[in-house]
């Protein structure tokens, strides 16, 4: 029975997909087909989520089969493992590598996932990518755009997050709480070695991206000669150019009978006539102060923790 000997953790929004892609290109690297299945964290579960969220799950589920290809049924939700039977079906394929790994993002938020991990996988290793928590935020919102999850504006989506009761996992929760490291990161500190722990900067690692790659194939101790292709760029910024009809059609039921009937051909073409992106996205500077506001004293307790100095993401 294979089961991870390795974890991205987090944080959403900063590069996980990107790594977890190129990391699967690796011939000594093992992982599962499923880049979320979130066993280790508990709160989320189907029952925990908000209708928006079960729906956007149960879509994603529906493919399942398919990504697994080992003949066995799928439950509603099983893009979210929930038992340990569930979670270790995802690496029954693996034969022989020498680093088996998963990446959920939210296990970093989680405030059980640190200790459950450790009380099942106490060897593995823990990787972690932490980028500036408002720009994580604002990539984020364009994320719940992008697939429907929301059609309010930046602005009012971080006030509706603020007055959110947290009763439930929704587009507004934990939304901004994602973003508050210092205690998440802690949690794992204090369950793992610091040797079985590598945390990256987002703004420094993604600028060098073969240097991060190598720099994790040698903790993963595989080959770190390997060059992964990067001329794919997971999951780019972009946005709809009419949000409320984009957030109308994904959330109905004609959207992905529509999109199946565009030739694969033009779908490249339809994207860029339906999607603003890349340069034209930027935060407005007021939003950014509020966030600043919001995240400064983590981001203090943060640079604390590590003696490092993060005053780029306080401007």
């Amino acid at each position: 029975m294979s089961t991870p000997n390795f974890l991205i953790v987090g944080a959403g929004k900063a590069g996980t997909t990107s790594l977890y892609s190129y990391l699967r290109q690796h011939p000594q690297i093992y992982m599962s087909p499923v880049k979320e299945p979130a066993y280790f964290a508990p709160e989320i579960r189907p029952e925990a989520l908000s209708e928006p969220m079960r729906r956007h799950v149960a879509l994603q589920s529906q493919s399942l089969a398919a990504v697994l290809a080992d003949g066995e049924p799928c439950k509603p939700y099983g893009w979210i493992a929930a038992e340990w039977e569930d979670y270790i079906r995802l690496f029954r394929a693996e034969k022989g590598a020498r680093a088996i790994g998963e990446a959920t993002p939210a296990y970093l938020w989680s405030a059980t996932a640190a200790a459950n991990i450790r009380a099942r996988l106490p060897e593995a290793k823990i990787i972690m990518i932490l980028r500036d928590p408002a720009e994580r935020a604002f990539s984020h919102y364009l994320h719940q755009v992008s697939v429907g999850l929301t059609a309010a504006s930046f602005r009012a989506h971080l006030e509706a997050c603020a007055r959110d009761p947290h009763r439930e996992l929704s587009p507004l929760y934990p939304f901004l709480e994602l973003g508050l490291y210092h205690d998440q990161v802690k949690r794992f500190l204090d369950a793992f070695p610091r040797e079985q722990i590598r945390i990256y900067w987002y703004e420094e690692a993604w600028s060098r991206p073969a240097e991060l790659l190598a720099a994790i194939f040698r903790f993963l101790e595989v080959d770190d000669t390997f060059v992964p292709d990067l001329s794919e760029r997971i999951h780019q910024r972009r946005a709809p150019r009419s949000t409320r009809l984009h957030h109308i059609l994904k959330q109905s039921r004609i959207w992905y009978p529509l999109k199946s009937l565009v030739p694969v051909s033009f779908r490249g073409p339809f994207r860029r006539l339906a999607f603003r992106a890349g340069a034209s996205l930027v935060m407005n500077p007021a939003d950014r102060s509020y966030l600043i506001d919001y995240y400064r004293e983590d981001i203090q307790r943060l640079a604390a923790l590590f003696n490092r100095d993060l005053s780029a993401w306080l401007r």
